[in-house]
Formats: C-alpha cells, sequence, structure tokens
C-alpha cells in the first residue's frame, strides 16, 4: 500500500453539492480538507436539473448562505434567469428559483474550492475507510494509495452501487458516463453499516434548434431580481426565458403500451422512487385521470444547445423515448442529445446518524446527500455544510452544532432524516415546517448569519452586512411610527384615495389596502431604505398578530426541547409502553421529550409517563 505524505484533517468522499459545501465549511474552519472525487471535472455536476432554489429550496439555500456554504454565491454567479415562485401567495411560502449555466456553476465552484488554502483536490475512487479501534484513520483510494485523516464525510450521491437502467439495456453508473462505487458499497456493510436501494432519474436531453418554439408558451423571468446570496453582489449574466409544453393523449397511450418494457414496472428495479418527483410513466398510470402533464423547457446554458425538458424522467427504452417526445407539441422533430434513465443506489437505513451527521456506532464517519435518502441539490448541500460544521467540532472536541425545527428550515430537513426517517428520497416543502411564518427566505441571514460567524465560515464583512441590515429594520420601524400621514406626498402615490386623513404610518402599514411601495413613493426618507429592509418591516407589521402566536408555539417548542432524556436512560423502567414504542425509542435514542414526540406511533400518554419516569 502507497501512503500519502501529507494528513489531513478531514477527507470528504464525493465531490457533488454536499461534497463541495462539507469540504468549504471544513476548509473555512481553519481545518485540512482533502476533498476525493471520481472526476474533478464534474464537481459540483447539476447532473439533473438545471435550476437551483425552488419551493422551500430557495429557503434551504439562503440558509446555507447564511451560515457561511457557497451554494447561494456560486448560484447567483451562473444565473441565467431569476424567478420567484408563489408571488401570489403569502410570505412564508414565496420562493427564490434560478436556472442557472451549468458549465459556468461547475467552473466557478471549482474555481473557489482550487482557490481555498485549506482544500486539497483528488480524482479518484475510494475503496474503503480503514478504522482502528472503531475509529477513522484514513481512506484506501483505487491503485492501493492510503490517504490519513481523523474523520470522514460520505457525501457519495446516486454512485453506492449504482445502476442505471433505459429500458433492458442496463450498465454500472453513479450516472451516465462515470463508473459507479461498489466495493465501497461492501466495505460499508462490512462496517455493520444497513443499507438499502433507492432510485431516481432524469429525463432525456434535446437539442435546442431543433425545437419548435412556436408551439411553446414563453416563460419570462423576473424584472427585479432576488439573488440567492445576502452577502455578495455578482455581475448580473443575460437573462433567458424558458417555455413551457404538455404531454397528450397521444404521448400517454405510447407509454402506456410500453409498460411491459420498463423497468419501472417489469421488476428490474427494485429501489423505491421519489413520490414527489416521479417519471412520466410512473405519472401516467398513478394520474389517468390527467390528460396532460406540464413541461417546462429549461436552457442548459448561454453557450449550448442542449435543453432540459423537465417533467419527462423515464427509464423507457430509447425507441419509446423518440415515440413519445416527438408525440409533444413543439418537439415533433426533437433530437435526443442524451437518453433518460433512471439510476439506483444504496443509500443508510435509518436510525443510524444523529443530529450532528455523524454515525451512532462510528462517530468519526459523518454522512451528506442522497446516501441520507434525500433528493435535491438543495437538500444534499443543506446536509454538507451541516457535516462539515460538525465534522470540525468533533476534531476540536466541542459539541455538536444542531438547528432546532424553530430556527431553520435545515433543522426541520435534519431532525425528519433522524426522527422520522425516509422510505423514499426526501424532498424538501414548506409544508414540513411547524413554523414557516417565522423560517422565511427573506430573514435566512438575521436567523443564521450570528452562527456562521461565530463558527468562522461568515466572514467580519459578510457578518457586518448582516448587522447594518438588522440595525435599519430596526431604524424603519421607528420612523414609521414616528412619521404621520401628513409626512406623505400623496401626489406622487398611486391609490392615494386608499389612504386614511390620519395615524401614523406604522399604523397605516397594518392596512390590508395599504403597501411599502405606497409609502415609497409618498416619502423619500423611505425610500432611502433598501427593499430587503422594507419587505422585512412591512412584512412583521402586516402579519404582526401570526407571528406573536406562532413566536408562542414556538416558546411551548423550546420548553420541550429543553427537557432532555439522558443519554443512557433505560426506557424498560418506564411503565406503560407498548413494545412497538419502547422499540423504537430504543433505536432513535432521542435526546429530548420534542425528539421523542417526533418518532412515528409515539404517543402523548409515552410521553408523560417518559417525563414522569425521567423526573423520580
Amino acid at each position: 500500500m502507497i501512503h500519502y505524505p501529507f494528513e489531513f484533517d478531514a477527507i470528504v468522499v464525493g465531490g457533488g453539492h454536499a461534497g463541495c459545501e462539507a469540504a468549504w465549511a471544513i476548509a473555512q474552519s481553519g481545518f485540512r480538507a482533502l476533498l476525493i472525487t471520481l472526476d474533478l471535472d464534474r464537481i459540483a455536476q447539476m447532473s439533473c436539473n438545471p435550476s437551483i432554489g425552488g419551493v422551500a429550496k430557495g429557503h434551504l439555500v439562503r440558509e446555507i448562505d447564511a451560515l457561511g456554504g457557497i451554494m447561494g454565491r456560486v448560484a447567483d454567479a451562473a444565473a441565467i434567469q431569476y424567478r420567484t415562485l408563489n408571488a401570489s401567495k403569502g410570505p412564508a411560502v414565496q420562493s427564490t428559483r434560478l436556472q442557472c449555466d451549468t458549465q459556468l456553476y461547475r467552473r466557478e465552484m471549482l474555481r473557489r474550492l482550487t482557490h481555498h488554502p485549506n482544500i486539497y483536490l483528488v480524482q479518484a475512487r475510494v475503496e474503503d475507510v480503514i478504522l482502528e479501534n472503531n475509529q477513522v484513520s484514513g481512506v484506501v483510494v483505487n491503485g492501493d494509495v492510503f490517504y490519513k485523516a481523523r474523520c470522514v464525510v460520505l457525501c457519495t450521491g446516486t454512485f453506492l452501487r449504482g445502476l442505471c437502467h433505459i429500458g433492458d439495456y442496463h450498465f454500472e453508473a453513479g450516472r451516465s458516463g462515470d463508473t459507479a462505487s461498489v466495493r465501497l458499497s461492501d466495505k460499508l456493510r462490512e462496517m455493520g453499516i444497513k443499507l438499502k436501494r433507492l432510485k431516481t432519474g432524469t429525463p432525456p436531453r434535446l437539442l435546442k434548434r431543433t425545437i419548435d418554439y412556436s408551439k411553446l408558451e414563453i416563460q419570462p423571468g423576473d424584472t427585479e431580481i432576488t439573488r440567492l446570496s445576502f452577502y455578495e453582489d455578482q455581475p448580473l449574466l443575460p437573462q433567458v426565458p424558458c417555455y413551457i409544453t404538455y404531454t397528450n393523449e397521444k404521448t400517454h397511450d405510447i407509454i402506456r403500451a410500453a409498460r411491459e418494457r420498463s423497468p419501472l414496472f417489469n421488476g428490474t428495479i427494485h429501489g423505491i422512487g421519489p413520490r414527489y418527483c416521479p417519471s412520466i410513466e410512473d405519472k401516467v398510470y398513478r394520474f389517468p385521470d390527467k390528460d396532460r402533464h406540464q413541461i417546462f423547457v429549461e436552457p442548459m446554458g448561454l453557450e449550448t444547445d442542449e435543453i432540459y425538458p423537465a417533467g419527462i424522467s423515464s427509464s423507457l427504452p430509447f425507441d419509446v423515448q423518440i415515440a413519445f417526445v416527438h408525440s409533444i407539441p413543439g418537439f415533433e422533430n426533437a433530437h435526443i442529445i442524451r437518453p433518460a434513465y433512471a439510476v439506483e443506489y444504496d443509500a443508510i437505513e435509518t436510525g443510524q446518524m444523529m443530529h450532528n451527521m455523524a454515525l451512532r456506532d462510528i462517530p468519526s464517519i459523518f454522512l451528506a446527500g442522497q446516501i441520507n435518502c434525500t433528493s435535491g441539490y438543495e437538500e444534499a448541500a443543506a446536509q454538507g455544510i451541516m457535516a462539515g460544521i460538525n465534522a470540525v467540532r468533533w476534531l476540536k472536541g466541542e459539541d455538536p452544532f444542531v438547528l432546532r425545527r424553530d430556527e431553520a428550515y435545515i433543522g426541520v430537513l435534519v431532525d425528519d432524516l433522524i426522527m422520522r426517517g425516509a422510505d423514499e428520497p426526501y424532498r424538501m416543502f414548506t409544508s414540513r415546517a411547524e413554523f414557516r411564518l417565522s423560517l422565511r427566505e427573506d430573514n435566512a441571514d438575521l436567523r443564521l448569519s450570528k452562527y456562521g460567524h461565530e463558527l468562522g465560515l461568515l466572514p467580519d464583512d459578510a457578518y457586518a452586512k448582516c448587522l447594518q441590515k438588522q440595525s435599519d429594520i430596526e431604524r424603519l420601524t421607528h420612523r414609521l411610527a414616528k412619521l404621520h400621514v401628513k409626512n406623505l406626498d400623496k401626489s406622487r402615490i398611486s391609490n392615494a384615495e386608499r389612504i386614511p386623513e390620519q395615524g401614523n404610518l406604522a399604523q397605516l402599514l397594518k392596512m390590508p389596502q395599504i403597501t411599502m411601495d405606497m409609502l415609497v413613493q409618498g416619502n423619500a426618507e423611505i425610500a432611502s431604505f433598501s427593499p430587503a429592509v422594507r419587505r422585512n418591516v412591512e412584512i412583521s407589521s402586516k402579519f404582526d398578530g401570526y407571528i406573536q402566536r406562532e413566536n408562542a408555539r414556538i416558546a411551548s417548542f423550546v420548553d420541550m426541547e429543553s427537557r432532555k432524556i439522558p443519554a443512557d436512560f433505560d426506557y424498560t423502567t418506564v411503565s406503560g409502553l407498548t413494545t412497538e414504542v419502547l422499540t423504537k425509542l430504543q433505536k432513535y435514542r432521542p435526546a429530548n421529550l420534542a425528539e421523542a414526540g417526533r418518532i412515528p406511533g409515539m404517543t402523548p400518554a409515552a410521553i408523560n409517563a417518559i417525563w414522569i419516569a425521567i423526573k423520580r
């Protein structure tokens, strides 16, 4: 065996979105991170769709940015369209979504990683994690080369025993064009790590010039741009539109006729796929009453003619793909650059990981991304930064850094994976958060930047921007209470007749017919504050009653979180627990009553019995 001459503090396995954030977090904290990936040219590859953000996913990216991560900054540098989703709904569910130039995204991420003095990149395939006395000592890569480190972060994506399917054509790969990681999967099993099979997929890629755009609906981006990063102001790239088309009955008939040739239905695929991002054949069979399904036609970049038709992921044979693609309006003569395919891969069984992203039985191994049964770039990156942060905390002998469910969507994500598990690839939704009015996109910096700065990830100048924003919010709130209707120039305000004859501006802003934009039109001092500050103040004003009620619920939640359960607590001493509840408590080992209450099947009576036993 060849021993590499340098020692590292942590090794990150996998250069996807989880691995990039994990390596960055470790390096920003002052530790040496070795990032090992199969192909350096595919660092941060957008293997599926060319977008970052979306409903709830935009919240995750903003939280990553607030903590000092890099996904939002890289996405802004590569953005070719910005859109605010749910713009007509309440602020809690409004989310930012970016279309990215995938080549620029990858190049920008690689540039940032290679320029960081504490990040070292290696192109290799990890085949073993070496343990000494149940403690990581390093990894072995192909060629029998040993790299030494004290902890490992596994961000293996879909590569663990990855198997791709295009009809009856099957090949080992983590994604098309890349090899699978088989030996590492076998080694993890030998360590006693329980794995299961999951599945995801991707649509065919089309050649732009062969699409008839006259038959498609145009979907332009926003004219007022909301960047994903709070702290960087990247130069804006040329902005381009997306388009929409739909499947039809002919499309569905072609897919139905090929049912027996689909690996999804003929028993070839054993992994469980994502419920909320199903393949087109799954949608056709699951929703037989729907006569069409929407397809978003998305550019992959400014310098490529490759088009991503979101909504028609498939594992059907290539000839069937050609037929159903050509049945779709605008795609009649579309040339398929890359066929759609499904990929099966290994992920861990629920109950083996702790809230600090480490394995319960091997605490020097941390996990992030699809190995934890999630789907999506944003979910992976959120886990990556948390795994990187906690790897550093472990190296320093410090307590884990864990975000509560009332503090961040990242807290919701991690807690769901630990306490509720995932039988299918997990996707974040705003509905998963109990306190979503408090966990908005616009206030992620106010919620989390303090943590990022304390952890050493967020630089002083970036944190200063957050503090300035907080100060400006307080100043504007104070000024609105001091200014009155007489301080408004109504001649400059649209719909000025809606404005009452008396009252201060803080009182006016609570009225549904009065907007911050109206106050901006009528008062130059208010207009001098940034849009982000004005938006925060307006939301706080109009939703003040709801926010106060939510804060009361949060206080109750935090109280339950504070009721700790000793790590060595013997649940068999608690009378009245059913065998099912006792088994789950021993499996999940909740740290407090709130966590215990989130275990599936847990009852209020059981929680009360546990608390009584602890107090005794």
